[in-house]
Order: structure tokens, then sequence, then C-alpha cells
């Protein structure tokens, strides 16, 4: 897994990594609604993807 999760939770990590999600570039691909129902992510986690998506020039597909 790239380092773009390195900051979130462990339980928020293996839910990512779980779902295959791997990168940012992954995360942008798919809705918000879809990474927030994944077990173990929870709001933090979705903070801080959101802000870190931001700061590449992406973001959660509407």
């Amino acid at each position: 897994m790239s380092n773009d999760f390195d900051s979130l939770s462990a339980p928020a990590r293996r839910a990512l990594a779980a779902a295959g999600y791997m990168s940012l570039a992954d995360l942008a691909k798919v809705a918000e609604s879809e990474v927030a129902s994944l077990h173990g992510m929870g709001p933090k986690a979705l903070q801080v993807l959101r802000a870190r998506l931001e700061d590449a020039g992406l973001a959660f597909r509407p």
C-alpha cells in the first residue's frame, strides 16, 4: 500500500486494503459513500482522505 494512507488508523488502512484501494487515484474513482460504508472507516478517516485527495488535486467521484 502506498504512503497515501499512512496517517490513517490501522482499521481504516485495513478496510481500504481489503476493498482494493491502494492509492488516492483508486479512491478518486469511487463515491465517498462507498468508502464510508467500509467497516473500520470512520468520520476522521474520511476527513483525512478528503483533505489528501484535495491536496493531490483529486476528489471522490460525485
